[in-house]
């Protein structure tokens, strides 16, 4: 959410800042908005407070008076939250701005590439999907999924349900003993202003499992991430100096409708509505929410770097960009049966953009209360891992070679092969 007083301070900046987002926004309306809404307040004001020196002098013959101003209180209050609402369902659809050293483009095709890491694999055979490693091991099961839930679901059988759950916790240990993340179990079900405090309504509903209650309350959902619990820890709550940075890391399934995939990926684990994933969310002062967002990364490449896998790290343009993200690091991970980097890990800094929604606050040294600063990241995607797994360490044979770091949480297994 963006504060109104900057828009009205600097508009030009403000829709300069949107442009690299290539938003054109009508500013015009927007501040219409705004200054309506502060005279319908000034103007109930100077009413209840005229209403308020009657009530003093306790005349009879004012009373008449005095209803009548009621009655233009009650109109201005309604008009005045009439506006407020148009004003901030217009606030709460707009993307966050770019941070300054973001690369300005529409889409994926001006990220920048940062680093590559670890040595691609040379097979001396031509290298499987892992789809087609998983059915060959009788241990992916995508047409029972399809038969008992639909498309985009698998069961995963015996030794790889043994790996996935390995990559998990092996994932939460070194984030746990080594990143310094408090672990959290949390709720799978939130509320629609949980869901609204990180930016995921009321823009991306579509792309939401929403849950239907018998009790007539608040509207429930699925989580699409952990991001969205974790960062809501901190929902109207004001923190002091001394709890910062609050670090996080849960384990959660997550549910996406993946509106607008349609085609895409539509074999395999890449896309899935249901998958589990380990999850970072810092919450800090926003001077240093840049420095933690390195943090955060370097956080989430420590596990590629001790599975041994290759990656990259490339820095998202602006129209590439989530939309509650001021900048954002992409991690992806070699596939041999693409040739290709896919996404395994997305790390954002948010600024105060989530906070300001939230309502999450902190004493800063001064004791002033100021918004705090949001990240979230993935530390990583299990499902992706796991094909990354497959795929990286493949045999001719079809088996699958353990990573050294995943044998002990694998009953020291050495390799996964066809029974």
């Amino acid at each position: 959410m963006h504060n109104i007083k900057d828009i009205r301070n600097d508009p030009k900046k403000f829709k300069d800042s949107l442009k690299k987002r290539f938003l054109d926004v009508d500013l015009e309306n927007l501040l219409d908005l705004d200054q309506k809404n502060r005279k319908l307040i000034q103007e109930k004001e100077i009413l209840e407070k005229e209403k308020k020196e009657i009530s003093k002098t306790k005349n009879k013959d004012l009373f008449e008076k005095s209803k009548t101003i009621s009655q233009k209180i009650e109109t201005l209050e309604k008009d005045q939250k009439s506006t407020k609402n148009k004003l901030e369902n217009i606030l709460s659809s707009l993307p966050n701005i770019p941070n300054d050293d973001v690369p300005v483009g529409k889409d994926e095709n001006s990220n920048l590439e940062i680093s590559k890491n670890g040595a691609i694999p040379k097979f001396d055979f031509k290298p499987k999907s892992h789809f087609e490693l998983g059915e060959n091991l009788k241990m992916l099961d995508f047409e029972l999924a399809s038969k008992t839930t639909g498309s985009r679901f698998v069961f995963v059988k015996d030794k790889l349900a043994l790996l996935e759950r390995a990559i998990s916790n092996f994932m939460l240990d070194v984030h746990i003993n080594q990143n310094g993340y408090q672990e959290i179990s949390p709720p799978l079900i939130v509320s629609e202003s949980t869901m609204y405090g990180t930016g995921q309504l009321p823009k991306f509903e579509n792309d939401q499992f929403e849950i239907n209650f018998d009790e007539k309350e608040e509207r429930k959902f699925l989580i699409p991430t952990a991001e969205v619990i974790l960062t809501n820890m901190g929902k109207d709550k004001i923190f002091q100096l001394n709890e910062l940075p609050l670090r996080l890391v849960a384990s959660t399934p997550c549910f996406r409708k993946e509106a607008g995939s349609y085609g895409k990926d539509t074999k395999g684990m890449i896309r899935q509505h249901q998958f589990y994933k380990v999850e970072l969310v810092s919450i800090v002062e926003p001077k240093n929410c840049l420095a933690e967002l390195e943090r955060m990364t370097n956080s989430a490449t420590k596990i590629l770097d001790l599975l041994k896998l290759p990656y990259r790290k490339i820095v998202l343009s602006s129209g590439d960009m989530g939309f509650s993200a001021e900048k954002t690091f992409d991690i992806e991970v070699w596939l041999p049966s693409e040739n290709k980097y896919r996404e395994i890990s997305s790390c954002s800094s948010c600024g105060t953009f989530q906070a300001r929604r939230m309502k999450s606050r902190y004493k800063n040294k001064n004791n002033e209360t100021l918004f705090l600063g949001t990240l979230n990241g993935s530390g990583l995607a299990v499902g992706r891992t796991l094909i990354a797994i497959l795929e990286n360490y493949q045999q001719s044979d079809g088996s699958i070679i353990i990573p050294e770091v995943l044998k002990p949480y694998m009953n020291k297994l050495e390799k996964i092969s066809k029974k």
